[in-house]
């Protein structure tokens, strides 16, 4: 059975990036993704989506259509299939409070852009240590973890990094009638119940995500 034309574009396109499916493409592009259903339909590939490639990714327009050629015209950090994720100096806590609060980038760590993308805003990312133990047994002391800065609503039972006034911590969120509850997986921690203008001090910095944990 001979392949599509807009099949093997497809096909080319998530060789090169290390985009895995076409949701990926669609934000890439900047497009609906109602839009390349209906290529794939037409068996066409758009001008403007091989110059939006070229343009973020450097991939050469003569391979996308045809093959030939290398598949990168000139190099783009869009074009590895690894975002760097800036790992912060100001750790969480997992206890009464933090006053370290510096947003100052101490490293980057390198993530698979695809797995990223399965887990909400790759560009809203950020990696904070944790210290203290009210989260424990789920998080402990000296884990690295991920939060998505975008995901700010919240779920009832998820973990968020929060910030109060100039103190920041993580803690499992619940919404109640006119309260929000700050919960510690720790027994020996009491929940810490704000109410009306407490609740407007509150900074919900992201969701939790993703853990990393160190040997000892």
């Amino acid at each position: 059975m001979v392949q599509r034309k807009f099949d093997i574009f497809l096909q080319r396109v998530f060789e090169a990036t290390g985009m895995t499916s076409q949701n990926e493409l669609a934000s890439a592009l900047k497009i609906n993704r109602s839009a390349i259903t209906q290529a794939r339909k037409k068996d066409s590939i758009p001008d403007k989506w091989i110059l939006k490639l070229y343009r973020s990714f450097g991939l050469n327009p003569d391979w996308l259509e045809t093959g030939t050629g290398r598949s990168f015209l000139k190099q783009s950090a869009e074009a590895s299939p690894f975002k760097d994720i800036p790992k912060v100096k100001a750790r969480l806590s997992a206890g009464g409070g933090s006053f370290e609060v510096g947003s100052e980038i101490e490293g980057y760590y390198a993530f698979r852009k695809d797995w990223l993308a399965t887990k909400g805003t790759i560009n809203k990312m950020v990696l904070m240590d944790i210290f203290g133990n009210s989260m424990e047994p789920e998080l402990k002391d000296g884990d690295t973890i991920l939060i998505d800065e975008s995901q700010k609503d919240i779920l009832a039972g998820a973990v968020y990094a929060v910030g109060i006034d100039d103190t920041i911590m993580v803690k499992r969120l619940e919404k109640l009638p006119n309260k929000l509850v700050l919960l510690s997986d720790n027994k020996d921690y009491s929940p810490i119940y704000l109410q009306e203008v407490e609740i407007d001090s509150v900074r919900i910095i992201g969701k939790v995500i993703w853990i990393c944990r160190e040997f000892r």
